[in-house]
């Protein structure tokens, strides 16, 4: 067993996709027509066969209190790695992205958190 696609709660599917293809750089994989809402997966563009992160919409009242409340205690919805975190943190923050916490260290890691503009915290982690 393996870990395939995994999922993010987003307000809005396009615009979620805009912002994790153009300011991110992540690549459009899936984008299928499922009621009225979209199956939009996007995948890292060095490993475009590596695992998906599906732009799963908030519509059910559970997903978006869920999400509120994790946003509004700072705590992010997912993490990424990088491989160097001050230099990502550079090419985010010149692409207009909005951090909440510059690249910090922990222990072994380097982590830093900004908002996706979708509703979500999102981690970056250099280890």
């Amino acid at each position: 067993m393996k870990i395939i696609i995994t999922s993010i709660f987003v307000q809005d599917q396009d615009k979620a996709l805009e912002f994790y293809s153009e300011k991110l750089g992540f690549v459009k994989k899936e984008d299928v027509p499922v009621g009225k809402f979209r199956w939009i997966t996007v995948v890292s563009p060095d490993e475009q066969d590596g695992i998906e992160l599906l732009l799963e919409p908030n519509d059910h009242p559970a997903a978006k209190e869920y999400q509120r409340k994790i946003f509004a205690d700072g705590i992010p919805a997912t993490m990424f790695g990088v491989a160097d975190i001050q230099q990502e943190y550079k090419r985010l923050s010149d692409n207009g992205v909005k951090f909440t916490m510059k690249p910090t260290r922990m222990g072994q890691l380097t982590i830093a958190v900004f908002d996706d503009t979708c509703g979500n915290l999102i981690q970056i982690v250099q280890k």
